[in-house]
């Protein structure tokens, strides 16, 4: 997901796609002490999504609260 895609999105929906991640984290974590997964750099995409979609909330919970 691009960040303007993000930016459209409501803050629950982001909340729920930033648990979504969380899971698949922990998902790619088990399987890389497993050795069973293929690609090591999903691990960084998707802690670099789930910052950017935390960013993107405090973004839109501040412009809510000086509206």
């Amino acid at each position: 997901m691009k960040l303007s895609e993000m930016r459209e999105k409501t803050v629950d929906e982001l909340k729920q796609f930033v648990v979504d991640s969380k899971k698949q984290l922990l998902e790619a974590r088990i399987k890389k002490s497993m050795h069973k997964l293929e690609s090591t750099a999903e691990i960084s995409k998707t802690k670099r999504l789930v910052a950017q979609a935390k960013t993107v909330i405090k973004e839109k919970e501040i412009e809510v609260k000086n509206a």
